[in-house]
């Protein structure tokens, strides 16, 4: 569900400086939309979007000029506002394109249309990754004027654009046609190419401020406690979408384990914790985002002790670990954090390579074991 501009979480500059450029039919033709992950930049560009297609074109009065809003119950919106639910359009598309032929298969691109005027592109399955075939669908349509809507709208949802499929897209952005807008949604404006960047608008999309995002969580997620609030204000990194949609469970067992890994790692000594953890760490899929999950939990606890060991508690983000991770820190040197962050890009390069998890996990903190 889309709710209304008033109702997008924080940077109010940024999206009302969109909604000025709306109402003064000013906005950009080729716009990137740059900004943490979970911090609404898909939503905004249907938001946008919405703005653009609304039949009613409402208007909203400030002191900063017109605001361009969307009525969100015309056609138009409706339709657009189908595609709000990205996960589930990608997973019907997948599924859609699995049950054609093996020669229609190979040839088919995911792509996401509920209106005839807005086109979604998210990265292709199993490589996540913009292809260009993708881009050449958008090619083919995009300078066909839109029989349903004043103006028609592309949304890349991600900026992993594989490089034939980045060059061909460099055409469109020099040269759009007028009732187009193609938007870029990005984590880094830096993942782009910069011919693509020269050729884009930006808007960057900052963190909430933590306080806020706190007071937030409290509002819409009461059953966690008090700590688990705390905790996921600062996993989420300013991120109100990520947040608000935090497993708070799935993440905890996963801490666990990496704590079990960490600890193993640091106390050189008995390891029946380690092995009892690490036996569970099998192959498959299942198996390889289990890993991957505690990994990352990992990744943040070694980056809670290099903030630690640089004299920056504040910005900790394992606050309910304070005295363990304060323990472990006092144990070890920076050049051990440094061995270890290495320890870990070659545990991800083994599961690349199809390595037994277990017995990667383990060689991990034997070897960190040895270091100091």
């Amino acid at each position: 569900m889309i709710v209304g501009f008033d109702q997008f979480l924080g940077n109010t500059v940024q999206v009302n400086g969109l909604r000025r450029a709306v109402a003064a039919g000013r906005l950009p033709h080729s716009l990137i939309v740059a900004g943490p992950r979970g911090s609404g930049k898909y939503t905004l560009a249907l938001m946008v979007t919405m703005a653009l297609l609304c039949e009613r074109q409402p208007r909203v009065q400030s002191p900063v000029g017109a605001l361009a809003d969307f009525c969100g119950v015309c056609r138009n919106c409706t339709r657009v506002a189908e595609s709000a639910d990205l996960e589930a359009r990608v997973a019907e598309a997948v599924a859609a394109r699995e049950e054609m032929r093996d020669a229609d298969k190979r040839d088919t691109r995911i792509l996401v249309q509920t209106h005839p005027a807005v086109l979604v592109i998210p990265p292709d399955p199993p490589q996540l990754l913009v292809k260009l075939g993708q881009v050449r669908t958008l090619i083919a349509g995009i300078y066909r004027a839109p029989a349903e809507a004043p103006r028609s709208v592309a949304i890349f949802t991600a900026a992993t654009f594989m490089k034939e499929a980045a060059n061909s897209l460099l055409k469109v952005l020099e040269e759009p046609p007028a009732h187009a807008h193609i938007v870029l949604l990005a984590e880094h404006v830096g993942e782009l190419l910069p011919t693509i960047r020269s050729r884009c608008a930006v808007v960057r999309l900052g963190a909430l401020p933590l306080a806020e995002l706190e007071q937030l969580i409290a509002e819409r997620r009461p059953e966690w406690k008090p700590q688990q609030r705390a905790l996921v204000a600062r996993l989420a990194q300013g991120a109100a979408g990520r947040a608000l949609g935090f497993d708070v469970e799935s993440y905890m067992a996963s801490r666990t384990d990496a704590m079990v890994l960490l600890r193993s790692a640091v106390d050189a000594g008995e390891h029946t914790d380690l092995f009892k953890v690490t036996e569970t760490y099998r192959a498959g899929a299942e198996g390889q985002a289990k890993t991957t999950a505690m990994l990352q939990a990992l990744a943040g606890l070694l980056e809670d002790l290099l903030l630690l060991q640089s004299g920056v508690p504040d910005r900790v983000q394992n606050v309910d670990l304070g005295q363990e991770l304060d323990r472990l820190a006092q144990a070890i040197d920076f050049r051990w954090i440094e061995n270890a962050v290495r320890g870990l890009d070659g545990v991800y390069t083994g599961m690349r390579r199809n390595l037994l998890r277990s017995l990667a996990l383990d060689s991990f903190a034997e070897s960190m074991a040895g270091v100091r």
